[in-house]
């Protein structure tokens, strides 16, 4: 093929393959293997999240997607980044050209309007090891998910009360840098999960990239992809029989305790004493989704133990109609309520939910005076029934920066539908780019073969 490097794409009817950076505990992977794709290899330091999508998308199980082919020099277990890049340089290397989409979400906390913005966390820095694998790998194309805040500098607003004589960069415009550096034309924009079938209010910057060498033969470059993006997004709604907007209650009536109460909870992760949702089926037609390819087992739906006073105080706030639901609680009425927590939305449930945090007490329940299960967190997310969460349900004090237990490898993760919707897009984008190029090759030997003539 005239101009591209060697092994672009794969050949006809040959599956798209992809590999999975900062994997958390699987919702980009899970969301790109639904579009159609493959999973070769998955990178996730957390041991708690890569048990997780270790039990979904490694170990075998029948779950309705292909699970991941996994290379024979890389051990099946928690690794960082950076371990890989140093062990593993020369088989990453011999995979050139045989990943055709590189995904990843480097950790969003560092830069998250959510979280405290810091400028010097690490984990800001995680992006240079994306680039270094990109760089060794050679992907035809590439998908990066985090926080809107990921294009905003850290001092871009006050740039020019300090003193700055240039607007600070943000890690956004850092990233495509250095991609363009290497060879990628790379755009992002911001999208609204709810958009997609998810049943949460859930804004993402969604960053694709595409080798300049494909690039070159689209209209509009590697922004076609968001035009196909639409298109996938238009056409899974229709596919799945889904409106413009899932509300919360469409997607977690079925989870409500007033429907057959509770049973003692025994998860093997969890101590004696908690009780759980006793699920009977799903009721409408998102939750009929969610359920398919589940044999009637579903895990993670503890319930928090609420004291009778939290449970009181939370049963006043559904009932106050003064209390705005679905957004954030404004400072008078937490006051009134001796809310200290600064963070807290009581559900509304004709919407969206609110974005699901790492933080389990971030949402109140629509109806019930209580927190959310993980499970209910999870539909919320478009994490399907069968999908089974691994580790601790929770975690605090030193070891919130440490750990990452099921509450937070949910609220981590990047919603499946979205993910999905981005993938056939990324897949339509590639074939195009391969056939114009193809199509130009032709055309150009035809005319080779008129001048010799």
């Amino acid at each position: 093929m005239h101009n591209l490097e060697s092994r672009p794409y794969p050949p006809s009817g040959q599956p798209v393959t992809f590999a999975d950076l900062f994997a958390g505990c699987g919702g980009l992977s899970l969301g790109l293997s639904l579009s159609g794709m493959n999973g070769v290899f998955a990178i996730e330091r957390d041991k708690m999240a890569f048990s997780t999508l270790s039990a979904n998308l490694l170990e075998g199980r029948k779950v309705p997607v292909n699970q991941f082919s996994w290379p024979s020099w890389l051990e099946k277990k928690a690794w960082s980044i950076d371990e890989v890049l140093e062990q593993h340089s020369v088989e990453l290397a011999n995979l050139k050209g045989t990943i055709h989409v590189l995904a990843g979400g480097p950790p969003c906390q560092g830069f998250s309007f959510a979280g405290k913005r810091n400028e010097s966390d690490p984990r800001n820095q995680l992006f240079e090891k994306y680039v270094e694998m990109v760089q060794i790998i050679r992907p035809s194309a590439l998908v990066i998910e985090n926080v809107p805040g990921m294009k905003v500098a850290h001092a871009a607003r006050g740039w020019k009360q300090l003193g700055l004589l240039v607007k600070p960069q943000s890690f956004y415009d850092k990233l495509v840098e250095s991609l363009d550096r290497i060879g990628y034309q790379v755009l992002g924009k911001i999208v609204d999960s709810s958009c997609f079938g998810v049943p949460q209010k859930r804004p993402r910057l969604i960053v694709i990239g595409l080798r300049k060498d494909l690039a070159s033969h689209l209209h509009g470059g590697v922004a076609r992809a968001f035009e196909l993006l639409e298109e996938a997004r238009l056409q899974q709604l229709k596919e799945f029989d889904l409106p413009e907007a899932v509300h919360a209650e469409d997607a977690i009536s079925d989870m409500e305790v007033g429907l057959r109460g509770t049973r003692p909870c025994n998860d093997p992760e969890s101590p004696r004493k908690f009780e759980e949702i006793r699920y009977d089926g799903p009721r409408t037609r998102y939750q009929r989704l969610m359920h398919q390819g589940c044999d009637g087992t579903i895990d993670s739906l503890r319930l928090a133990r609420h004291k009778p006073e939290v449970k009181a105080r939370f049963q006043k706030i559904i009932d106050d109609p003064n209390c705005a639901k679905g957004v954030t609680m404004n400072s008078k009425t937490r006051q009134a309520y001796g809310i200290k927590k600064h963070r807290i939305h009581p559900m509304q449930a004709c919407a969206p939910a609110p974005t699901i945090t790492t933080l389990p007490d971030d949402v109140l329940h629509y109806k019930e005076p209580r927190i959310l299960t993980v499970r209910e967190s999870a539909r919320l997310q478009s994490f399907p029934d069968w999908f089974q969460f691994r580790g601790k349900f929770t975690t605090g004090g030193s070891k919130r920066t440490k750990e990452c237990p099921r509450y937070t490898q949910v609220g981590n993760a990047v919603p499946p539908f979205l993910a999905r919707a981005v993938g056939i897009a990324i897949k339509a984008m590639l074939d195009e780019a391969v056939m114009r190029a193809s199509q130009q090759a032709e055309r150009e030997l035809d005319e080779n073969m008129i001048a010799i003539a």
